[in-house]
């Protein structure tokens, strides 16, 4: 990777407690030539800038703007919620799209709306739900439901969030032969007593739990329509503390018109130096 100054303006965001990297590359100021080795090296903590992945907004000739979006450890892949609307925010920001605007993302062009801090995005076209499937994990059996809503996701239902173990077994089911070779991301939740949801995420591509899931959380509010214990729209209360909202529409078994809220918020601007991407063993 190669940058055509000496230095990067970059800016920090996040979304729910998801934290981001967003770049303005709409004049091809990053070589994207090893662009996976790059990402991954400047979301390491401590080592460098740190984030769950880095956003690049560039031009498009379908919307007002395009996005790829990469997971830390420099994968690519198709769909974010709290970065999509991190992305939409920094977008009306910068002057590069009104409130309501619209991106090319690699699973279609979808749209947004920002109202201050607030960010309501559409969601690509989930797919059917699969719903209670055994899967067994390190000799242990757990009824799973499965849905991809840009990227896949599997929920389980726990009786005590705060025990539930989301690394080991968050890691052991994204890993598992049924999920191969891509993979999926793996959400716990609790129902609780007012009808909301608490969630935890282990994140493919982050490889570790992290404060909130956009993806996961619409995942949850669907397959929980689909079992008949949510109505649009549903709260989902994440790890950061954050609430997301989503909202659904149903056909059948089908689901449409999916968008998630929430809050995005810019943290800084910077710029970031060469150095930055120097691997430290």
């Amino acid at each position: 990777m190669e940058m055509k100054d000496s230095t990067l303006t970059f800016y920090k965001m996040s979304g729910s407690g998801n934290d981001f990297i967003l770049v303005d590359n709409r004049a091809g100021i990053i070589d994207i030539e090893n662009l996976g080795q790059f990402v991954a090296s400047i979301c390491r903590r401590k080592h460098s800038v740190g984030a769950d992945g880095l956003i690049l907004l560039e031009d498009s000739g379908r919307a007002d703007f395009k996005w790829r979006f990469f997971n830390s450890d420099g994968g690519e892949v198709e769909m974010c919620g709290n970065g999509g609307r991190c992305a939409a925010r920094l977008a009306y920001l910068k002057g590069i799209a009104g409130r309501r605007l619209s991106f090319e993302t690699k699973s279609g062009v979808i749209r947004a709306e920002v109202s201050d801090g607030q960010v309501k995005l559409e969601m690509p076209q989930p797919s059917t739900p699969e719903l209670d499937n055994s899967l067994e994990v390190e000799k242990e059996t757990f009824t799973v439901n499965s849905i991809t809503v840009g990227v896949p996701h599997v929920v389980i239902w726990v009786n005590d969030l705060e025990t539930s173990p989301v690394f080991r077994v968050g890691r052991a089911i994204r890993y598992h032969q049924r999920y191969a070779p891509a993979g999926t991301n793996v959400n716990f939740v609790e129902q609780l007593t007012d009808g909301s949801f608490a969630i935890r995420t282990y994140e493919r591509g982050v490889e570790d739990e992290t404060l909130a899931c956009g993806t996961g959380s619409v995942a949850t509010a669907l397959i929980s329509a689909a079992k008949g214990i949510a109505s649009s729209p549903a709260v989902l209360h994440t790890r950061g503390g954050e609430a997301l909202k989503v909202y659904f529409e149903r056909s059948g078994d089908d689901f449409l018109s999916v968008f998630l809220e929430g809050e995005a918020r810019v943290i800084y601007e910077g710029r970031l130096w060469s150095e930055a991407t120097l691997i430290s063993e």
